[in-house]
């Protein structure tokens, strides 16, 4: 097979946790005075919780120190992480689980590459720690997507060079940050890419035979 390992972004290709972000930086921006909607939402998919503060306070009227940002950001994630509370493993599809499974059984090394600080939480709640070599998140980088720090230490976790890495993504941040990182990408889903991924996939479902002998 041309490669050995594969790197998923978490939120939005192994499961879906927008919908709890959404109603987090809801509050976040309501405190700031600042406009949000579905569309400014969709502009903090695959970036840091700062860089999305940054984002949203582009829209308030209002000045805040750092110290207040910091708590701004902490003070959403503690909502978030409430919010999290409610996911089960039902909350990553059967189908995905099948694909992980039959990934597994080809003999290639799996990996988690998030900028979020919360995978490995999210992993637990979703009963899928198992399915993976390593896990690489936000607590272990310090470049958040575009950058690529978090896919190539995911790779060298692995014991992998980028070449025989592909990464899996849904977010135009993580696609850029795949190709600085020297990796092939599927993008998966109905994302604006930048360019074009390696391949073009409808979800992590059509991943095992998508993936060329």
């Amino acid at each position: 097979m041309k490669y050995k390992g594969i790197i998923f972004d978490l939120d939005g290709v192994l499961c879906s946790t927008d919908r709890f972000h959404f109603q987090a930086w809801q509050e976040t921006a309501r405190q700031a005075r600042a406009p949000f909607d579905e569309t400014i939402n969709q502009r903090l998919r695959g970036v840091s919780r700062m860089e999305s503060l940054k984002i949203i306070l582009e829209g308030s009227p209002l000045t805040f120190t750092r110290e207040e940002k910091e708590r701004m950001a902490r003070e959403k994630n503690e909502r978030y992480r409430h919010l999290l509370q409610q996911m089960t493993p039902a909350d990553m599809p059967d189908g995905v689980r099948r694909a992980l499974e039959s990934l597994r059984a080809a003999g290639l090394k799996l990996a988690v590459g998030s900028s979020s600080k919360n995978a490995h939480f999210i992993l637990e709640r979703l009963d899928a720690e198992q399915y993976f070599d390593a896990v690489c998140d936000g607590t272990q980088i310090v470049h958040s997507k575009p950058h690529p720090e978090v896919f190539l230490k995911a790779a060298e976790m692995l014991g992998l060079p980028p070449a025989a890495c592909l990464v899996v993504e849904d977010a135009p941040a993580g696609l850029q940050a795949a190709r600085a990182a020297g990796m092939d990408c599927a993008g998966v889903g109905d994302a604006p890419w930048p360019f074009a991924p390696t391949y073009r996939l409808p979800d992590v479902t059509a991943l095992p035979a998508a993936l060329p002998g």
